[in-house]
């Protein structure tokens, strides 16, 4: 679906092996560290809070990681952005197209504030 989602109208055959369980023979599953996936533990507070909080995470989310990327912030920063965009969003239900285009755009604009900040206190 992906492929076909990235390549469409295009549709090209798909060069990957499916996935043969019985070949893998076994599976170990762990419980998440949470402790060191601390964006682990915020995506799960996002989803079960709802309405326009898993907006918020993941438009912080993407915020933070381009100022990563662009050498702006440290890579535990991204965390932390993350956190105080969900800290001061009232989440709300959802039940138009523009409450998430809304949410998204205040995260943005909010996330990029807090990176603003900090570079220039730096």
């Amino acid at each position: 679906p992906i492929q076909y989602a990235l390549l469409f109208p295009e549709r090209r055959k798909n060069s990957i092996c499916p996935l043969d369980l019985v070949k893998i023979g076994q599976l170990t599953f762990e419980a998440p560290d949470l402790d060191t996936f601390p964006c682990l533990k915020l995506a799960r507070e996002a989803g079960k809070i709802g309405g326009t909080m898993p907006v918020v995470l993941n438009a912080a989310n993407e915020v933070a990681v381009k100022a990563f990327l662009e050498e702006k912030i440290s890579f535990l920063a991204i965390y932390e952005l993350i956190s105080e965009a969900m800290s001061c969003h009232v989440s709300k239900p959802v039940f138009e197209i523009d409450e998430i285009l809304a949410a998204d755009e205040w995260a943005r604009n909010l996330t990029e504030q807090l990176i603003n900040t900090r570079s220039s206190r730096n």
